[in-house]
């Protein structure tokens, strides 16, 4: 009861006394440290802690893997340019470089302290100086909104490789140093087998069978995955393999099959997070004896020693990140990722039941876990500063009567546009074309007319003159012209070079078909004015909620993690706006002041364009 209700209170507790700052797990660390062997020696062995402590770890490990993003593992498209005029790299080849690196000066490292005497397993050092804690960074990126840029995306993604390939590396490792005979062969039949499950499942979820059992009251996803857990563990206990190993696969699986499905992943989160998982850090601190640990002088001087030994592994291959950011972000990244605590904590426990380590090195190295999980977040915070985000920029190609007057709206709205035309349009004090035909020109010159946008002529609107120019450096690409054909192949291109939302106007039926069927977002002004006439019709006061020049509509998205679990009623500003729809995942939830608000959730927004970039600011 001691131990739940801690775990109860010390999120509760860190609102209260305005530390959000500290991670909620390494609170509950300190709370186990506070009432165990190095405090009020409150609580003794139990079976059933143990037992909850055992799983919570399990389903800790899954969690690990279940944060994976595999989508992430591509190479993406540049960004246009960092503040200092350099061009960013691609996120995924950057991280790669980083964490090779990382791997090579902690292997160094290992070697070096087995030098010095602090330990006798280099490789099991390595491991451990090479883990970064996900949970940690993932945080800490959202709070500075950095997840969506370049350089956040790279640290991102030096913290999944490293947690996915030191899994697996320390999987290897305990093989290797099992007294088990066949055991390598083992760990690769293990590999097999888990692929083999992964086809199976995936050929599974497929099927009609599995799509009634979605629509039914069996929560056939949740039990699914405890059995899938369950399995791994079993398997991986029986083929000389560590159970966390298991689990951190069962994790990884189910990202691969439901890596869009959000709402399922948070009502994992919710049940570790809130149960299992809070009791197996509580008994982290009540097993680890301070006093004890106190008592070797090798043990003290090893501390620091090793907490220096993970800045170096970080800072040292940082210098990469020179290439395309300043140092100071450079260092940021270096020092954000030192950040180390699960897998630490995991590598540590097992490696303790197996003899590999003793108990104060055991306690070394969750003290330093701590240690990093308190200086690392705090020293990035002050180095690299929260990041404002850009505008939208929208490129619209072709200027007529209809993608002018829109253009002048989206800058009113704070976007940033750019026409690209192969005319130069005359334009009237209402934004409209004094003609609704398209003018020849060849003059290749941009001008930034009196109406706000910034207008770019080129020779042909064709996808090579417009890639010259810079059209698809862009977050939007608007298709507007009057060539239908044209429009196609240019949203093709668009694509192509990684533009995420492009919008292709076309008026007849077929074609209509043929560019919804590519995935492209359709706009006719045809079947538009159809619409609009019914919309009158049937629904005028909606018509004019959307049309009306003071307010506008908008969708914002709920990133900042600071939010998540915020009722309704509590968002900043919700007195100055109205919140119409709430789409989480693929359905919709119609508001209410109690409806809990979750990381990842688009609300669907009305008011004033200010009001509403106050509150997209404060949000995303």
């Amino acid at each position: 009861m001691i131990v739940v209700a801690i775990a109860f209170l010390i999120p509760i507790l860190l609102v209260k006394l305005r530390m959000k700052f500290l991670p909620v797990v390494v609170a509950e660390i300190l709370a186990g440290l506070i009432i165990g062997k190095s405090g009020l020696n409150l609580i003794t062995e139990d079976p059933w802690l143990e037992l909850l402590s055992t799983l919570g770890l399990i389903f800790l490990m899954f969690l690990s893997g279940l944060e994976i993003d595999f989508g992430q593992f591509r190479f993406g498209r540049r960004k246009r340019k960092n503040g200092g005029g350099r061009r960013s790299p691609h996120p995924f080849a950057a991280a790669l470089l980083y964490f090779a690196g990382i791997l090579a000066v902690s292997y160094g490292l290992g070697v070096g302290l087995m030098k010095l005497g602090f330990v006798t397993e280099p490789y099991l050092m390595m491991i451990i100086i090479a883990t970064i804690s996900l949970g940690v960074v993932v945080p800490v990126l959202k709070e500075q909104r950095l997840t969506e840029t370049a350089y956040g995306q790279t640290i991102l993604l030096v913290t999944v490789i490293a947690d996915f390939v030191t899994m697996i590396i320390f999987a290897v490792y305990l093989s290797m140093v099992s007294d088990s005979a066949g055991s390598t062969t083992l760990i690769l039949l293990f590999f097999a087998v888990i692929v083999l499950v992964y086809f199976v499942i995936r050929r599974f979820i497929r099927g009609r069978l599995m799509e009634g059992l979605l629509r039914g009251t069996s929560q056939i996803g949740t039990r699914g995955v405890f059995a899938l857990i369950l399995l791994f563990v079993v398997l991986s206990e029986n083929m000389g393999v560590e159970h966390i190993l298991g689990a951190f696969l069962a994790g990884v699986i189910v990202s691969l099959l439901a890596p869009n499905n959000k709402t399922f992943q948070h009502q994992l989160e919710s049940f570790g997070y809130g149960f299992l998982i809070p009791i197996f850090f509580v008994m982290v601190g009540v097993k680890l004896n301070i006093w004890e640990l106190m008592q070797d002088w090798k043990v003290v001087l090893f501390i620091p020693v090793l907490l220096i030994a993970l800045f170096i592994s970080k800072l040292v291959p940082s210098v990469v990140m020179r290439i395309w950011y300043s140092w100071k972000e450079a260092w940021g990244a270096g020092i954000l990722l030192t950040s180390t605590l699960s897998l630490v904590i995991a590598a540590a426990t097992v490696a303790l039941q197996l003899g590999i380590i003793d108990s104060s090195i055991h306690g070394a190295l969750i003290l330093v876990a701590i240690l990093s999980c308190f200086i690392s977040p705090i020293l990035f915070n002050r180095l690299v500063p929260k990041h404002v985000p850009k505008p939208l920029k929208v490129t619209v190609i072709g200027a007529n009567h209809v993608t002018l007057p829109v253009s002048q709206d989206l800058i009113r709205e704070g976007y940033v546009v750019e026409i690209f035309s192969s005319h130069s349009p005359d334009v009237q004090s209402n934004g409209e074309s004094a003609n609704n035909a398209e003018v020849s020109t060849a003059s290749g010159t941009n001008d930034k007319g009196k109406n706000g946008y910034l207008l770019t002529e080129v020779n042909k609107l064709s996808a090579e003159s417009l890639a010259e120019k810079g059209a698809f450096e862009a977050d939007i690409v608007v298709c507007g012209s009057m060539e239908e054909e044209v429009n196609l192949l240019i949203a093709r291109h668009a694509r192509k070079m990684g533009v995420e939302r492009v919008i292709v106007r076309m008026e007849d039926p077929e074609g209509m078909k043929r560019a919804e069927d590519e995935g492209f977002t359709v706009f006719s002004t045809l079947y538009s004015a159809r619409m609009l006439l019914k919309s009158l019709i049937e629904s005028p006061s909606a018509v004019r909620l959307m049309t009306q020049h003071d307010d506008s509509i908008q969708e914002v998205v709920v990133s900042n993690p600071k939010y998540s679990g915020t009722m309704l009623r509590d968002l900043p500003l919700v007195g100055k706006v109205l919140v119409l729809r709430i789409y989480r995942g693929e359905s919709f939830i119609i508001p209410h002041g109690s409806t809990e608000i979750l990381a990842g959730d688009r609300l669907l927004v009305s008011g004033t364009a200010e009001h509403i970039q106050d509150i997209r600011r404060e949000l995303e």
